[in-house]
Formats: C-alpha cells, sequence, structure tokens
C-alpha cells in the first residue's frame, strides 16, 4: 500500500522524488522519506513521521540535496508505529545500501535473530530493515545480484527498489505480490508503484512481472527472474493525461472525480455497445457456448469494489438466470469454495493489485475456473493473471475513498450481465437494446444528479454532528445503501451501517431514535410500496428521514420525511448508477463540515497490498 519512486537521470532527483511523493500519498501518509546519492559518492537520507508536505518543507529549510539518482517512500504503516526511525528508506549498517519496500516480511524476525548474530545493529523496529542488511551480507560489488540472493532469504510480499552509493545511477527494483513498474524517459528512468506518478514524466512503462527484478540505469533496463533468467522487457504505453491526476480547480480530489463521473462512465461503454445497440466486450474472449455451459457465477472482490459485485449479481441473475454468488475477497480462500470449469469467477479490482483479491483469483484457477478481471489499470497483475479482462477505462482516480471507479465498475459489471445473457438466450434483443440504451442515457442523469449539490451541502450542514447514520434499500439499490453507508465513514468518520430495509424490524430498528437519519432509497422499483412501508416504520420511530425519490414520483405526503432529494428517473436495473452520486456528495459535504481530512482519510490507503 506504500509509496514507491526511484529516479536516476539527468535532472536533480530530489525534486522528482518529491512531487512522485505527493501524487503517490494517496497509498499510505503514515509517514515519508528519500534518500538521494549525492555527487560525492555519499548519500543524503531526509525523513518526516508526518505527510509529505512536511518532508518537502524541511528539505526547503536544510536544502535540497543535489545528486542525480534516488528513492523515495510514502508509508502505510504495518511494522511499527509511524515514527521518523520507521520511515523509509532503511539503510545498512555501512549506510552505502538503502531500500524502499511496500509489502510485509513474514520470516522477518528470524532473519532479525539471525543478523544480529552475524553482527548487524538495527535502529528500527520494522520489518523492511531485515533487507538491507541482507543486501549487505551479499554485496561483493553487484547490487543486483545481492538483492537477488536477499530475496532468496525472504518469505512474504514485497515491492522492493534499492540503490547503493558504490554503483551510483543504477537502481535495482523487485516484485512479488505487490505493484512495481519501470518508467522509462529519455537518458532517464523511474521506477515506481504506480503509473500515476510517471504520468508527468514518461508515458512509457516496463512492466514488471510476478517474482521478476528489474536493473535500470538511465542506459537501459534489463529484466530477469529470480533465478537470474533472462525476461522480455514488455513495454506498455500509458494513455491517462497529467491533468486527471490534477484538482483542476476542484477544493478536493474526491470532488473533482464524482464530477468526473459522467465522462468515466461514457469511457466505461466505448467501443462496448455495437451499432445494433447490443453489447459487445472485444477484450473477453470467451466462447459462447462456454457462457452457455455455466452453472454458476462468483464474484470476488474487495471494499466499495465488493459492493459493485453485488449490484453486478442482481444484473447477472435476473438477466442471465445463473446463479451467482458474491464473496469478500479476504474470506475467499479460507471458505473451501466449490468451482470447476463450469464456474465463471469475476474479479473487481481498481487497483488490479488487491492482495486479497489476486489470492482469491489464483485459488480459483488452482480449481479451474475462468476469470474476468475488472479492473482500471493495465498491465496490472490482475489483468495479467485473468482470461479475460474488463478495462474500466476511469483515469486516475487519486480520493482514497472510491467513487468514479466504483461506478464504472459496477457499469462494467452490468455490461458483463448483458453479454452474458444474450450468450445464454435469456435475453431477447429487444430487452437487450433497451437496457444499453439506459445505460447509454445515464451519463446525461449523472449530471442532472450533480445539480443536486447545493441542496446535498445544505443537508449535511444539519447532519455534520450526528454520530451514527441508517442507509436502507431494496432490490438492486440495497447495494447503494451499503456504498452511501460506507462512503460516510470513510471521509465523516460517522458510525454508518446500510441495510435491506426489510431487515429492520429483525434488529436493527431497535437503534432508531430521533438523532439517528436514515437515507432511504425510494426510486422507482418493482419493491417502491414495500420500501414506502419500510420508512413508515422508521418515520414512527421519530427517526428523521432522508428520501431519495424519482423526479416527479415522491410517494409521501408532506412532511412525512424530512429531506426529499429528486433523483433523474431511469430503469430500475441501471439506477444504481444514478442513485449512488448524491449519495457521494452527501458523504463528502459532511466530511468538509466536520473539518476532516476527505481525499485521505485516516488509517486508509487507496490499493491494498497486503493480506
Amino acid at each position: 500500500m506504500c509509496g514507491i519512486i526511484g529516479y536516476s537521470g539527468p535532472r536533480l532527483a530530489a525534486p522528482v522524488l518529491l512531487d512522485s511523493l505527493t501524487r503517490l500519498e494517496y497509498r499510505g501518509y503514515d509517514s515519508a522519506g528519500i534518500a538521494v546519492l549525492d555527487d560525492e559518492g555519499g548519500t543524503v537520507v531526509a525523513k518526516s513521521n508526518l505527510k509529505v508536505a512536511d518532508l518537502v518543507h524541511q528539505l526547503e529549510v536544510v536544502g535540497i540535496p543535489d545528486g542525480h539518482t534516488g528513492i523515495g517512500h510514502t508509508r502505510w504503516a504495518t511494522h511499527g508505529r509511524p515514527t521518523v526511525v520507521n520511515a523509509h528508506p532503511h539503510r545498512d549498517c555501512t549506510g552505502r545500501i538503502n531500500i524502499i519496500h511496500n509489502g510485509i516480511i513474514e520470516n522477518y524476525r528470524e532473519l532479525r535473530v539471525e543478523l544480529i548474530a552475524a553482527g548487524h545493529v538495527f535502529t528500527s523496529d520494522t520489518d523492511t530493515e531485515v533487507v538491507p542488511h541482507l543486501i549487505e551480507q551479499y554485496y561483493d560489488g553487484d547490487l543486483a545480484e545481492a538483492v537477488r540472493m536477499a530475496l532468496q532469504r525472504i518469505r512474504g510480499a514485497y515491492a522492493l527498489v534499492a540503490i547503493t552509493a558504490l554503483e551510483p545511477g543504477r537502481i535495482v527494483g523487485a516484485r512479488l505480490n505487490a505493484p512495481l513498474v519501470v518508467g522509462l524517459g529519455d537518458d532517464e528512468i523511474f521506477v515506481s508503484s504506480d503509473i500515476t506518478a510517471l504520468i508527468p514524466y514518461t508515458k512509457r512503462v516496463v512492466l514488471i512481472g510476478e517474482g521478476q527484478m528489474a536493473s535500470a540505469t538511465p542506459a537501459g533496463v534489463t529484466i530477469t527472474g529470480l533465478d537470474g533468467s533472462a525476461v522480455e522487457p514488455r513495454v506498455i504505453a500509458v494513455t491517462w493525461e497529467a491533468e486527471q491526476a490534477q484538482k483542476n480547480g476542484y477544493p478536493h480530489f474526491m470532488l473533482k472525480e464524482i464530477y468526473d463521473q459522467p465522462v468515466a462512465l461514457r469511457a466505461a461503454l466505448q467501443g462496448r455497445i455495437d451499432s445494433s445497440g447490443l453489447v459487445d466486450l472485444p477484450d473477453v474472449l470467451l466462447d459462447a457456448r462456454h457462457l452457455r455451459d455455466l452453472d454458476q457465477v462468483t464474484i470476488v472482490a474487495c471494499g466499495s469494489a465488493w459492493i459493485a459485485g453485488l449490484v453486478t449479481k442482481y444484473a447477472i441473475e435476473r438477466l442471465a438466470r445463473v446463479r451467482c454468488n458474491v464473496e469478500p475477497s479476504s474470506e475467499f480462500r479460507y471458505g473451501d469454495p466449490l468451482l470447476d470449469r463450469r464456474t465463471l469467477v469475476i474479479a473487481f479490482s481498481q487497483s488490479g493489485e488487491t492482495a486479497d483479491t489476486m489470492a482469491a483469483v489464483r485459488e480459483a484457477r488452482r480449481q479451474g475456473s475462468t476469470v474476468i478481471a475488472v479492473t482500471n489499470v493495465v498491465g496490472s497483475a490482475l489483468s495479467m493473471e485473468a482470461d479475460g479482462v474488463i478495462y474500466m477505462q476511469s483515469g486516475p482516480e487519486i480520493c482514497v475513498a472510491a467513487t468514479k471507479t466504483m461506478l464504472t465498475q459496477m457499469a462494467c459489471g452490468m455490461l458483463l450481465a448483458l453479454r452474458l445473457g444474450a450468450a445464454r438466450g435469456m435475453l431477447d434483443d429487444e430487452e437487450h437494446r433497451r437496457l444499453t440504451g439506459a445505460m447509454l442515457d445515464a451519463p446525461a442523469l449523472i449530471e442532472k444528479a450533480l445539480e443536486l449539490e447545493p441542496q446535498l451541502a445544505e443537508m449535511a450542514q444539519r447532519y455534520s454532528h450526528t454520530r451514527n447514520a441508517m442507509f436502507i434499500g431494496r432490490g438492486v439499490n440495497f447495494p447503494v445503501a451499503l456504498e452511501g453507508a460506507l462512503k460516510l465513514k470513510e471521509v465523516s468518520y460517522i458510525h454508518a451501517e446500510g441495510y435491506a430495509a426489510g431487515e429492520l424490524k429483525h434488529g436493527p430498528i431497535a437503534l432508531l431514535d430521533p438523532d439517528v437519519p436514515v437515507v432511504a432509497i425510494a426510486t422507482r422499483s418493482r419493491t417502491l410500496a414495500k420500501m414506502v412501508g419500510n420508512i413508515q416504520e422508521v418515520s414512527s420511530r421519530d427517526a428523521p428521514v432522508i428520501a431519495l425519490v424519482s423526479a416527479g414520483e415522491n410517494p409521501f405526503d408532506a412532511g412525512f420525511v424530512r429531506d426529499v432529494v429528486e433523483v433523474p428517473l431511469v430503469d430500475e436495473l441501471v439506477s444504481p448508477l444514478v442513485n449512488v452520486v448524491p449519495l457521494q456528495l452527501f458523504a463528502y459535504h459532511v466530511a468538509v463540515a466536520r473539518g476532516c481530512d476527505v481525499d485521505q482519510p485516516r488509517n486508509l490507503a487507496k490499493s491494498v497490498t497486503v493480506e
């Protein structure tokens, strides 16, 4: 989950590292640090136990270090508290070898005992610090070889980058179950945990595969396996633009990315609905006969992606008439899942690097299932592991809380449901075209929903002091209620829960009183009458109700609910794409009213690459 950057080339390294760390901070912001090889054969290290801005200020005071090769790190703490001592980079006993690391070294305790017995001195509480000392043990003039030998001793997950003052200009990186790429510039190279950091500098990226290493200098890059065997570099061109990773005048990335959603949805649909109005997924090369023979679909995902999977489940079971399960990736492997070749596994992961989801996918493949990935990152581990990929095409998302990527995951899931329904003969062309038409209309309807922001901002001020909240929905909008609750607690730290509305009377209704607002999704649906009854149950307990209703179809008498939010009318199956937007805006404005760090909520990181 940590942010990693390395640079070697004609520019001063420190400004590149600091700029890149600012872009990577959504991956972790417990502490930050850089190490730069100076022109006199030494190494300058600077660290902060605060955010990157503090590190920048520190260096502005003491002076930006000279030197053209360096590494930088922004941390999400696992082993050891977020202190200056525990901040990366970590060094060996000589101070000439420096490394940064994302992941967990599972056998660090025994390695630490062994290294201390050999005379090595440790200064931090981290698992990472064993690595530079191991490299020191094996170093004999070849950093890549020393890293390779050290990695033979390590168990766990890592994206690891090393430099040494003894080989200026060289950066060595390796990855296993954590992301790492190499950027190719003009006579310069970059190593990063995330393509986002590289966009301002280069769009040519070398992918490092699982269990592979890169030894890079401005003259070129060599990719090998951990056994030293040569690997042909795989170079891709990044299509993202630098402006997509900027706030562009918005006060926060979260608000900017909420407003990005109409464009992101159009991009997700582009090229996937043919001229006849039917879904075509050219990247998912699955035989129609295989789709007809499926007897179950299993979706694995985490967080908001898991909620997008729940929306997809409703669409698949309705349109394709095949049973569909949705499992949290973190639990999937440990529940003895029943899979076979007639199971289609769909894995949702924005980054394509989520450790729990990758583990679930590998288990699915072990049992012979076909895997389709829904991800935002070309060349990610998930995209390379899957049998087919649906890229979300959302562009970079910087805010830790998912907005536009969750929306495009839902859209991609619906497209897949339509494709399955058609292939299995359960969806006629007329209904198919009607639903694709509704999806194509959705971006414009989201633009209308965004016009609700002033109302939602005013409501947020009134509800910003609440300590608990509840979100309820039915059918395909039950997952939307879950997402509304998740967004509110992620960014505002208000305790919030989402429930299927019919479940209220089976326990949760005991929580209701005048201080617990209930957000109810009461837009047009097959179960609207039931939903109205559930809201009556809430109102009779004096809990204030915020009701999302379809424009022009308010089913409540005046004064029955506290606040009515009219969202554009859309087909029920497609309605999550529109209904989620006011819930995002509400959570955002509550968080702003409470003075929360909206883009970087406490204890969270964007991409969870450790189990």
